[in-house]
């Protein structure tokens, strides 16, 4: 064959090279809604007033991702996924310090598991998953993802390398592990504090278990975070779910224990029970209970009692029509002088997504 000919038979040969190579997939949700609260402002803290505003993420936390995997033979497989929080009342990033905050991840997989590297959840977050009561809706609000999984823990503290002092729901600079064998799913976790000549100062360790079988889902782990100081911050959580027919029975507990100074630890329980029914092939209706339970070194304990309730309506499989109401009940003191002693809330919104 001629130089030239080569040179055709090669660019034709090109579109199913680039073919058989992995395509990212874009993918994503868009959630918007209109809030009133009276006692708790927009961002869910304690207050004396009411207020009335456009929210997002009250059902599902909006998003842009990107993630793509390619077979390389043999079973085994190669995967990427980069994903963003988005506010879509202003069309900002959620994280302004960190463009990809809710994964930034590359790995390879095969029938023994997946290992992924870069900044990925925590243990207690992957355990919650299948067992929160409302289903991981609403997570600014919800004490399972905000307490028990340390995405707002308000220790003031970065425990792990979070790459924040306000929560350590995911973490950078982490090599995960994740297996299935037959119903049940092993996982753990190491983030590297990366602290040169400071030993394991900001690293974190972990590890969970779930079991999924015959209606009953079972999931726990634990971790341990540490801040650059070598203070300790150790978290576990259980909990459990059983498909009964058209409802889904969840219950789930949890208690974190952080050492905030040479002199001072705060214990945090989170207990939650809830139900969602299926109460026809386009509407579920879903109602739970959180209980967190906080004790200081040298403070009155405190705490509240949150319930919160979720109407859907399927429009479509990717769209729906959402309302929501809360109940947030404070106690011994926890919401601070000027607030009231009790804050509620009501949202009505669409989710999409793609």
């Amino acid at each position: 064959m001629t130089r030239q000919n080569l040179v055709l038979a090669a660019a034709l040969c090109a579109p199913a090279l680039v073919l058989a190579q992995a395509s990212p997939t874009i993918y994503g949700v868009v959630d918007a809604s209109v809030r009133h609260t009276s006692g708790l402002t927009q961002a869910h803290t304690p207050s004396a007033a009411a207020s009335t505003g456009l929210a997002s993420g009250v059902n599902s936390t909006s998003r842009l991702g990107f993630r793509a995997r390619e077979d390389l033979g043999d079973g085994l497989y190669a995967i990427i996924n980069l994903e963003t929080g988005l506010n879509i009342d202003t069309g900002g990033t959620a994280n302004a310090n960190k463009f990809f905050d809710r994964a930034s991840v590359v790995g390879v997989g095969d029938a023994w598991g997946q290992v992924t590297a870069g900044r990925q959840t925590n243990m207690l977050a992957d355990a919650i998953s299948a067992v929160d009561a409302v289903g991981m809706r609403f997570a600014s609000f919800n004490p399972n993802i905000a307490t028990a999984a340390l995405s707002a823990h308000g220790l003031g503290l970065e425990y792990g390398a979070a790459g924040s002092a306000t929560g350590s729901y995911r973490l950078d600079n982490s090599l995960k592990y994740a297996g299935k064998f037959g119903p049940v799913t092993a996982r753990v976790m190491y983030s590297f504090g990366e602290n040169v000549g400071a030993g394991s100062a900001q690293s974190s360790v972990g590890a969970g278990l779930a079991y999924a079988a015959d209606g009953w889902v079972v999931s726990g782990a634990y971790q341990r975070f540490k801040t650059s100081r070598e203070l300790a911050l150790q978290a576990a959580t259980l909990g459990a779910a059983y498909q009964l027919g058209s409802v889904r029975l969840v219950v789930n507990t949890a208690r974190s224990e952080a050492v905030t100074s040479a002199t001072a630890t705060t214990v945090q329980r989170v207990h939650s029970a809830g139900a969602t029914w299926a109460a026809t092939g386009a509407v579920d209706l879903t109602a739970a209970v959180y209980r967190l339970e906080r004790a200081r070194t040298g403070l009155k304990g405190d705490g509240y009692t949150r319930a919160i309730l979720f109407a859907e309506y399927k429009l479509s499989r990717r769209t729906r029509l959402y309302a929501e109401l809360d109940r947030t009940r404070w106690q011994g003191g926890y919401q601070g002088g000027a607030a009231k002693t009790g804050g509620s809330g009501l949202s009505g919104g669409v989710v999409h997504t793609f």
